[in-house]
Order: structure tokens, then sequence, then C-alpha cells
């Protein structure tokens, strides 16, 4: 602000311009509440209570600074989170990956040996939660998050200051830390610049920030020399050029998948081109296109380009893909199959039907379980990516725990009864705002223009206090007309893809039911081998396993046995020790030192060596000392004078017992021998 306008209009210049007041809500609260500092108010109090509590660290003594970074940086994790935000290393889930960690910094400077910040978030929902009910309705996703989140940097913040001591050790205050130790720090293991400068800070030590932005410029600029030598740089600034001379691509495929067009430019090999000649592979931009080009995590469409009847002055073009440029420019990748192609060329458009229908079919499923993950997982869930193909869709969304199997067939089980209602796919046209404020979804990642395609689906499930339509997102893809061209969906695959966010992978149509008929005859062919209806060969297959196991632990024992047996016939007496030497090729390693205690406990004064060959002829050595003889021979010193012939390096265990192997399972005999010389060096025999 520069000036105070005046009655009449007149302005005048203001003794200290500034960017804005700064009455925030906290300054507010402040002067209503007759205080000087924000964090006397009666919410920052609240959190900083809680903070001390849980700390069990006293609010306004030597740490007050620390209990208020952690109430202020608590507050501002839990909106981001709430606002469909994750930690990551990159763009805005970075910046709250470093607002967590300073917090999480403060913590452990006030002893915390426990992640804190997830035990605070109750408090702040009951401070917030009022006024905001988003942190309600996300209070499970924040806290594990925070929780997870906390876990994990214990272990960078450990390793992190560890360094950190042994690379400032000789820093005295006033000097700074190296920006080359700060950046390897930061790019290394993780440990931000401001968390340096903070564990320095107290011993009054600065860092070297010209240094560190001069490291991470080299890093930038060996990035940068590296993509651009990829190849690729080289042909994408060609599509400006385009874009400037032909405009936009109009987009006709919500209502059609035929059309026509004429070719607006060619591109071959990063260049533009007047003509593609036959059997030449380049890139066609229409001046209007029914061909999806790939976006939102839906693929681009195929199909073809053509006209006149070939060869008699008739042109083809394949598209293999449809790619989108600078926003709004439809590129068809492909070859020419039949004729010439030329620039001003009239053409007839045709999408491959079949493949954009089951494309279509995925992506109406992926907003059918969305919802359905929220029904069931609650209002946290958010989608994080998409992919959507021809044969199957992949849908990321925010959660931090495996679905359990009950709860996969609970939406599986929802979305296929939104479906079975095959109620009409409405898409309307709204502005970006007033479609948001009807409670259509905005997807994360997506950006949006000012006119916004806001599609809905099916009806409510008769849950009360739920909108009327099961669905409403926005979305700028392609969909079916009716749910029930959907036909069923079917979950396949689900697992983790990042911190706090898990991916499934489902089948619709006749994708999914091929794989349900393949399970089917899989499960069929299982209870035929057993012998048994298919409804008892769940029963049948825990019978079989629970005796393999018992099978099994009879075999071990047997061979356990008779290991010992064949080695009492071996026994070779040195002085007064006896040299024990067993051995087994079918005998499980983690068993071999059970045996070697054993012969060790049944005769004293004994050194027992065990060599267990693997089918591929590698050796395993164990080497047991009875504890009479444990101040006269070390099992480690024994097995790694074994090990040597057999190619293997070291070895290691305890006086008594110890370990090693090697590749040279031919050489057993000499490294019996090699101990055995080992021990009659020590002993005087007769």
């Amino acid at each position: 602000m520069q000036f105070e306008t005046l009655l009449g209009g007149e302005r005048v210049n203001l003794p200290k311009p500034s960017i804005d007041t700064g009455m925030g809500l906290e300054r507010i609260s402040a002067v209503l509440q007759g205080t000087h500092d924000n964090y006397a108010t009666d919410m920052m109090r609240g959190l900083i209570r809680a903070s001390a509590e849980a700390s069990g660290v006293a609010a306004d003594g030597p740490h007050k600074v620390s209990h208020r970074v952690i109430a202020d940086h608590l507050r501002a994790s839990c909106f981001l989170v709430a606002d469909g935000v994750l930690p990551s290393n990159e763009g805005r889930g970075y910046v709250l990956r470093r607002i967590m960690r300073r917090a999480m910094r403060h913590a452990q400077l006030i002893g915390c040996r426990e992640p804190l910040m997830w035990k605070l978030v109750p408090a702040l929902v009951r401070e917030m939660g009022q006024a905001y009910p988003e942190l309600i309705r996300s209070e499970a996703l924040i806290s594990e998050t925070l929780k997870l989140e906390e876990t994990r940097f214990r272990t960078t913040l450990v390793r992190g200051l560890a360094i950190l001591d042994d690379e400032s050790r000789d820093l005295r205050a006033g000097q700074a830390l190296s920006g080359d130790v700060a950046f390897k720090l930061y790019d290394t293991f993780g440990f931000p610049l401001d968390l340096t400068q903070d564990a320095l800070r107290a011993r009054n030590i600065s860092v070297d920030t010209d240094g560190f932005a001069a490291s991470m410029q080299l890093q930038k600029e060996a990035a940068r020399k590296a993509w651009s030598g990829s190849g690729e740089a080289a042909t994408e600034t060609v599509w400006f050029g385009v874009r400037e001379k032909v405009g936009a691509t109009e987009f006709l495929g919500y209502e059609t998948e035929e059309a026509e067009g004429f070719v607006a430019a060619l591109v071959k090999d990063g260049a533009v081109v007047e003509t593609l000649a036959l059997g030449e592979k380049g890139q066609v931009v229409l001046n209007q296109t029914p061909f999806y080009a790939e976006s939102g995590g839906q693929v681009g469409d195929t199909g073809v380009l053509h006209s006149g009847v070939p060869p008699s002055g008739g042109v083809r073009f394949r598209v293999t893909n449809t790619l989108k440029k600078l926003g709004d420019l439809f590129v068809h990748e492909g070859v020419v199959e039949a004729g010439s192609l030329k620039t001003g060329q009239a053409l007839e458009l045709s999408v491959e039907h079949e493949r954009r229908a089951r494309i279509r079919s995925n992506h109406s499923a992926t907003h059918v379980l969305h919802e359905a993950l929220r029904r069931v997982l609650g209002d946290h869930v958010a989608q994080k990516g998409s992919s959507v193909s021809q044969d199957r869709l992949r849908f990321d969304f925010s959660h931090t725990k495996p679905l359990s199997d009950a709860e996969i067939a609970q939406v599986e089980a929802i979305s296929n009864r939104v479906i079975l209602q095959n109620e009409p796919v409405v898409t309307r046209l709204m502005d970006q705002q007033a479609a948001v404020e009807s409670g259509a979804r905005a997807l994360f990642g997506e950006k949006y223009g000012d006119e916004v395609r806001v599609v809905s689906m099916g009806r409510n499930l008769s849950e009360p206090g739920l909108p009327q339509r099961f669905s409403v997102e926005l979305c700028g893809g392609t969909h079916v007309k009716r749910l029930g061209d959907i036909g069923l969906v079917t979950i396949v695959a689900d697992g983790p893809v990042a911190s706090g966010v898990r991916r499934l992978e489902a089948k619709t149509g006749a994708e999914a039911r091929l794989h349900l008929a393949e399970q089917a005859r899989k499960l069929h062919e299982i209870a035929s081998l057993l012998k048994t209806p298919v409804d008892k060969t769940a029963e049948r297959l825990t019978s079989l396993l629970d005796e393999r196991k018992k099978l099994e632990t009879d075999l071990a024992e047997a061979r356990k046995k008779l290991a010992i047996a064949g080695g009492g016939t071996a026994a070779k007496k040195i002085g007064h020790v006896s040299l024990i030497a067993l051995d087994g090729r079918d005998l499980a390693m983690k068993d071999v030192q059970s045996v070697v205690a054993q012969a060790n406990a049944a005769q004293p004064h004994s050194i027992v060596t065990f060599i267990n060959l693997s089918a591929d002829e590698k050796a395993g050595l164990v080497v047991g000392v009875s504890k009479d003889l444990t101040d006269i021979f070390n099992a480690v010193d024994l097995v790694r004078l074994g090990a040597a012939p057999l190619g293997g390096k070291g070895g290691g265990g305890r006086p008594d017992m110890a370990q090693a192997g090697g590749p040279d399972g031919a050489n057993v005999q000499a490294a019996l021998d090699a101990i055995e010389a080992a021990i009659r060096s020590k002993i005087a025999t007769p």
C-alpha cells in the first residue's frame, strides 16, 4: 500500500508504505484478547499446552520457542494434509515436508524420543474443527501421515546430526560450515538447509549459503546438460512455432468418433515438412479432431486418417497415438500406409471404436471406484494419479494402510451396485468456481480452465446425508453414455506406491469377465487336483499345508539325528580333544548349529565341524567348541582357517560356535585338514 485516499479523492503518501496490514487471524485474535503476543491467544495457547503435556516439558521454560514452532507448524501441516497435500520431495509436498521436519526437529530438541506431532492432532481438531470441518473429516489421514513421516524422519535426523557433528567439530563460534558439506547433507542424506542452520545456531555457527547455492547450481546445470542431450528437447521446440502458425486444435471427441478435417501441419524428425511419403513415420496436426489426446491419466486414441481410395490417389495414415502439446495442440503420431500426406489435405478421421469404448468404460469406472473408496475408507481418500488404457485401469489414492480383503470386496460391491443402476452419465459445462461450490470434486494435479466439464454418475445408495448423485467430479476425459456400458468392475491388484499413497488396478467389461473366468478355471483345476469340491478347497489346502509342515519338521529332526549318529564313528582323538566331523547335504543351515551344539554337549573336550554342501556345490562350514575347550580354542579362528580352502573370506560367531562358507565345495577335505592341523599345533599328540 502506498497512499491514503481522502474524501474527495485526494491521495496522500503513507509515511510507511507496505504490502498489507498484516492483520491475519492471529493478530486480530491478539487485539481482541488484549495481548501483544500472537502465541498468547487462546487458540495457540491450547496447542502449546497440548505440546507441553504430551512431551512432559514446561511450555514457558527454556524450550518455549520449540513449543511455539511445534504448535504453529502442526497447524500448517494439518491443513495442508486436509487439502490433499502429502509429503514428497518436490512441489508443494516438499514444502509440507520441510514444515513438518522443522517441527519434528524441535520435538527432538525438547527431548522427545517418540513421534510427537500426531499425538497433537486431536487438540487442533478441538480448537479449529468446528470452523474447519475438513480437519474432522481428515483426522485419521492427518494422524497417520504425521506419525509415518516423523518415524521416517528420525532415522534421517540421527544420521544427519551425526555427520553434521563430525563435520563441524573443529568449527568455533563465528565461523561458517562449508556450503559443500551443507549441500551434501541436503542432497545425499535428505537434511534440509534450514535444519542444518537450526542445528548450528545454538553454537553461533553459520552456514556458507553462497557455497550451498553454488553447489545446487552445479547440480542443476549437470542435470540440464544431461536432459538437453537426451534428443527429446530438440524436437519439443518445434511445437511452439506450429502452435503460433495454426492455432489450437478443436476437439470433437466428446460427441463423435468420426469427423472431417484438414492437415494443418506435418512434422517429421522434429522438423516441419510439407509432405509425408508412403511408409514414413511422422506427426499430424489437424484443424479439428475426434481423437482424444493423452492427458489426465487417459491414454491417447488410435485410428485412421484417410481420403479417397488407394492406390489411385487415396491416402491412409495409421494413428498409433495422440498426444497433447502446449495444452491445446493435438498431435497424431503414426505412419503413412497408403499414398502420401500433404499439408492442407482434407481427410476423414476415424477413431478405433472398440478401443475407445474400453477406455471410456475404464475411465468411468475410476470415478465410481473413487467414490466407493471414500464410502468404505473415509473422506480422506483423494485421487493421487490414474492411468486409463483399453485393457485395465490404475487408480492411485491417499491412504496409509493396505486394504483388507473385506474392504476390497465392499468397494467392488458398491461400485457394481452403482453400475447396475444403468443411470445416464451426465456432463455439464460450468464455471470452475461454481462447479466446486456445487460439490464437484477437483482431482489432484489436474489443471482446469475457467470453464470445466462436470461429470455426474449414479444415484445415491439410499445413504442419508449424502448428495443425490453418487459421483460428481471435474473431468476432461471421455466417458460411457450410461453406467451399464461399463458392464462390471473387478479389482485385480492393490499395493503401495509412495508414502501414504496406494494403488488399485482393476478391469471392466469383457476384460473383467475374462479375468474372473480365468480365476474360476484355475480354482476348478485346483479343486480337481485336490480331489475336493470347489467350496472345500481352502479347508483342504489348509489341512495339506499343516501336514507338510509337520512332515518337514519330522524330516528335519530325522536328518539332525542321522547327522549326529554318523559323526559318532568319525570322531578322531588328538590328545585329549575329540575332533568330530559331521556332514550333510540335505540339512538346512538353520538346523546345523543345533546339531553341532548337541554333538558338543554329548561329548566333553570336543571340537565339531559340520560341512553342508548345497546343490550347486557351495559349502557351508560350522565349527563348535565345547565349553571346556574355549580357553584353548576359538571357534571363530578355526572356522576362518577352514573357510580359506573353500574360497570363503572371513567368518564370524562366538568362541564356542562360528560359521563361514565358500563356493569351492570340492575342497571339503582341505578345509577339514586345515582345522585339524591348527588343533594339532596346539596339542602334543602321543
